[in-house]
């Protein structure tokens, strides 16, 4: 795992945006497509802000997936990643070609469906961030580090949905569902590619326990040690634990 720190949350989307940004044109000119799964969430804000701005990226060649859904949320509601995806990378860089999670019908249906389309050939790039939990995607602790399906039912914890009532999505606790459809770990390491954007000082715990010890399902993301290729964008605060 390559570990890039740098001063400050803007400069750290920056980097990982253009970094991304290579890794798309490089697919692209590889073999004509780049298949890319994107992440959501407030840490992902400012990173697929300075995606979209980025030049010379044909997103009409990017097929794109995404990592997790709510179960029972409807896409008007502004914690939806269907929303914020739509919102914030689909409609700003004119992709055509998604495939995202229905998490109001049924979510079986939708992990068979996008499972089988993601599974059709290689990831080039998966952008990750990393929970206050340690979770990956959705998969909170203890996460499967064993199942081989694409996607999977999950409850959420209870911290992880805290998480999601501090950052804003939702007035009370009450109002978080308790489970969602999230890509599995063994999946999001298919990808040839890994870019875990990790900005602020509250995730600092959660990079400490993901890079240091043991590979743990404690800590979902400490699996993503074992890929052969992910590079950690981090920023003084989120870094902080590291370099006391």
């Amino acid at each position: 795992m390559q570990i890039r720190v740098f001063e400050d949350a803007a400069s750290l989307a920056a980097a990982a945006a253009a970094d991304a940004a290579g890794r798309i044109r490089s697919a692209i000119a590889a073999h004509g497509l780049a298949r890319i799964i994107a992440a959501t969430g407030a840490s992902q804000m400012a990173f697929l802000a300075s995606l979209v701005r980025e030049p010379d990226v044909d997103w009409r060649a990017v097929e794109m997936f995404h990592l997790d859904e709510y179960i029972g949320l409807p896409t008007t509601h502004p914690a939806s990643f269907r929303k914020y995806l739509l919102e914030r990378l689909i409609g700003p860089a004119g992709i055509t070609r998604y495939h995202l999670l229905d998490g109001e019908g049924d979510p079986a249906a939708a992990c068979r469906q996008v499972g089988d389309l993601v599974r059709r050939a290689p990831i080039d790039v998966a952008f990750v961030g990393i929970g206050e939990n340690g979770h990956l995607a959705f998969n909170d602790p203890p996460a499967d580090f064993d199942t081989t399906a694409p996607y999977i039912v999950v409850e959420l914890d209870e911290r992880c949905r805290k998480q999601q009532v501090g950052e804003g999505w939702f007035a009370t606790l009450d109002d978080v569902p308790r489970t969602a459809i999230s890509m599995s770990v063994q999946q999001i390491l298919q990808a040839r590619a890994i870019i875990c954007v990790v900005p602020d000082r509250r995730k600092a715990e959660a990079v400490l326990a993901s890079v240091v010890g043991a590979v743990d399902p404690m800590t979902p993301a400490s699996i993503l040690r074992r890929h052969p290729d992910v590079t950690m964008y981090l920023d003084r605060d989120s870094a902080s634990l590291l370099e006391s």
